[in-house]
């Protein structure tokens, strides 16, 4: 399995951005294709997610209603449209992919088995 990101960059505050991420090397089903953070000397930290089947999302608490993740089937591909950006939004921006779909186990980045590359993400006050 390969995600390869794209999208990222340079914003002002309260501008918006969108990540994408495409799978490729088999057809998701059963899992959970999420978007995690990490900034400096800090473990990375759960975004927000989706669940394959039915499009079920969750966010933290702390992008909820400015993120939103949305999914395309066909080209198996997820995103991530960051809206309202803060600079505390600063971070390299990932996406994994895990078979652990329980709410709780989805937030760990513990529990995925595959990564993107990483995409910096800044926003300047």
């Amino acid at each position: 399995v390969q995600l390869v990101q794209s999208g990222g960059g340079s914003v002002q505050a309260g501008e918006s951005l969108r990540l994408s991420c495409a799978a490729s090397g088999r057809t998701l089903t059963n899992l959970v294709m999420s978007w995690f953070r990490q900034g400096p000397n800090q473990e990375r930290q759960f975004v927000g997610g989706i669940r394959w089947n039915g499009g079920t999302t969750y966010y933290a608490d702390s992008v909820l209603g400015r993120f939103s993740i949305s999914k395309d089937n066909t080209t198996i591909t997820v995103y991530l449209q960051m809206n309202n950006l803060k600079p505390e939004d600063t971070a390299v921006y990932y996406c994994g992919e895990t078979s652990l779909i329980h709410t709780v186990t989805m937030r760990n980045f513990k529990n995925y088995n595959f990564w993107s590359q990483g995409t910096q993400v800044t926003v300047s006050s």
